[in-house]
C-alpha cells in the first residue's frame, strides 16, 4: 500500500533543528537525514489528509480503504472512476439500501444503464379485520437494465451485487437487455 518516497524533501529537516553544534557534524545530519526521508511521506501525508478523505481526490489505491470505511465490499472488476463514484455515493446509498430506489441507484452506477426494479413488497391496511393480505408466494425482485452495449456487463456479479443488497430470503431475477 503506501510507501516512501524516495527524493521527498522533509519540510522540516530535523538535522536543520538541532543546536548549532551539530550542524557540521556528519554523523548526525547523516542520521537524521535517514530519518527525515522516513518521516516525509508520513508528513506528506498528514499536510495532504483532507485529500486522502475524499474520494475524488485521494490516490488510487486508498480508494479501496476508503470504500471498507464505508462498508462498501469492493469487487475488482470496477473501474476506478466506478469505485470512486460509489464511495462518493455510498452515504446516500446506504440511506435508501433496502428499498428501490437505493438498489436501482446502486445498479446505475456499476452499469451506467436505465434501471427499473419492481418486487413482490406489499403493506395492507384495513379497518376491517380479515382483509385480503398481499401476494402469499415468496418474495422476490427482479431487476432490468438497459444498456447500450449488454455484452459489457457481467450479469453474474451484478446478480451477486444485487443479492447482496436484498435481504437473503428475497429471490432475485436480474435482466441486462439493450437499450
Amino acid at each position: 500500500m503506501r510507501a516512501g518516497v524516495r527524493g521527498l524533501p522533509s519540510p522540516h529537516p530535523i538535522g536543520e533543528q538541532l543546536p548549532a553544534v551539530y550542524a557540521d557534524d556528519r554523523f548526525v545530519q547523516g542520521f537524521t537525514g535517514a530519518l527525515d526521508e522516513v518521516i516525509a511521506p508520513v508528513l506528506s501525508t498528514l499536510d495532504n489528509f483532507a485529500g486522502y478523505l475524499d474520494p475524488g481526490l485521494a490516490p488510487e489505491d486508498f480508494v479501496g480503504w476508503l470504500a471498507n470505511w464505508v462498508a462498501l465490499r469492493v469487487d475488482e472488476s470496477w473501474s476506478p472512476a466506478q469505485l470512486r463514484q460509489l464511495v462518493t455515493s455510498s452515504v446516500e446509498l446506504h440511506r435508501w439500501r433496502g428499498t428501490r430506489r437505493g438498489l436501482a441507484e446502486h445498479v446505475r452506477l456499476l452499469t451506467g444503464g436505465a434501471v427499473e426494479v419492481t418486487d413482490s413488497g406489499g403493506v395492507v391496511e384495513s379497518p376491517r379485520p380479515g382483509a385480503p393480505l398481499p401476494d402469499p408466494g415468496p418474495p422476490w425482485v427482479q431487476v432490468r437494465v438497459r444498456v447500450p452495449e449488454p455484452a459489457r456487463v457481467d450479469v453474474r456479479r451484478l446478480t451477486a451485487t444485487v443479492v447482496d443488497a436484498v435481504p437473503a430470503h428475497v429471490r432475485v431475477a436480474v435482466e441486462v437487455l439493450e437499450g
